[in-house]
């Protein structure tokens, strides 16, 4: 098949398609669509904006979701992928969010595994429109199958959490029964997906994070907790994995925790500091559906709890998005009810 063809069969499902002729195409996608758009990098997140946009086309091996629920991380406003496509162009108005939980509502050219009005959840592209919105197109391999008993925003808040635990602590972390973990943020979002993945993998959980996290962090199965702002780090010991989602000060003091052979694992960016007899990881976090289903089934069987915070609708995900003061656990934004 050629490409205009190819482009076309992609995209008619979603889309009317017009002035199809050998080499010209003009594929339209009429109908409107809420969804939130960040145009000022300076801005941060009080730069969103509720706008209409047209919704999504679904391309080669993509699948269109009607979303219900989205997941967001305030750190995407400083992601360049945020801002640029793949080949350093200007891609704003963006649509940020990528996590997504919804129904596949549309198939593009070639696309299998899936099927219209599955329920589905998982990560999106970090270069294209997300989830903040009412529709969203995906690669179809971005997604896993979302059981019936799962609800929406409990799916939504599980992608980046879940997947940047499963990868940091066993892809990349290698973690073994009986070693010991510190775990930064261990009541946060991922922190506590961390601390209780680890400890179902038989490792000894040290959390950290403020006074105010104590109790949570030892609800998600931390065996002990460190204040930062008021306990001595060093006083952990030696400890054979860091999962660090802090950097700055806090990772390079604990670079010299790690025992010899054992390993630090930022989802912060490059590592400032390496272990003197260990290893030194950073990673970004990629969709993987057996991975996926691997978290969502323990959330389904009690072992494994999400760190929900707050529920905003897509009309009032701007301000949710924004608060004026610290909120534990993630913020979903409930696009349908």
């Amino acid at each position: 098949m050629n490409q205009d063809a190819t482009e076309v069969g992609a995209q008619y499902i979603e889309c009317g398609v017009r002035g199809l002729s050998q080499r010209v195409i003009q594929v339209t996608c009429d109908s409107p669509m809420k969804a939130i758009v960040v145009t000022d990098q300076a801005a941060g997140t009080a730069g969103m904006t509720l706008v209409e946009r047209p919704e999504p086309p679904a391309a080669i091996n993509d699948v269109v979701v009607e979303v219900h629920a989205s997941g967001f991380v305030p750190t995407e406003i400083a992601w360049p992928s945020t801002w640029t496509d793949r080949r350093n162009r200007d891609r704003t108005p963006s649509i940020p969010g990528h996590e997504v939980a919804g129904v596949v509502t549309g198939l593009g050219y070639g696309t299998t595994g899936l099927s219209v009005g599955q329920r589905v959840f998982g990560l999106t592209d970090w270069h294209r429109d997300g989830t903040l919105a009412e529709y969203v197109a995906v690669e179809a391999r971005n997604l896993a199958p979302l059981p019936g008993d799962v609800d929406f925003t409990v799916g939504a808040s599980l992608p980046i959490s879940g997947l940047t635990a499963w990868q940091g602590l066993f892809d990349h972390g290698r973690l073994q029964a009986g070693q010991s973990v510190l775990v930064h943020g261990a009541a946060g979002a991922v922190g506590s997906m961390v601390t209780q993945l680890a400890r179902e993998f038989g490792a000894y959980v040290i959390g950290t994070g403020r006074a105010s996290d104590r109790q949570e962090a030892h609800d998600f199965g931390a065996q002990e907790f460190v204040d930062l702002d008021n306990d001595a780090l060093e006083d952990v010991g030696g400890v054979d994995l860091v999962f660090d989602v802090i950097g700055g000060d806090i990772q390079r003091r604990s670079a010299g925790l790690v025992r010899a052979a054992g390993t630090l694992v930022s989802v912060v960016g490059p590592t400032e500091a390496r272990p003197a007899d260990g290893q030194a990881v950073d990673f970004v976090v990629e969709s993987d559906r057996a991975q996926l289903g691997e978290v969502v089934r323990r959330v389904r069987d009690g072992r494994l709890r999400t760190n929900i915070g707050n529920i905003a609708t897509l009309d009032d995900a701007v301000a949710a998005l924004n608060p004026t003061e610290r909120r534990k656990g993630k913020t979903i934004i409930r696009v349908r009810p």
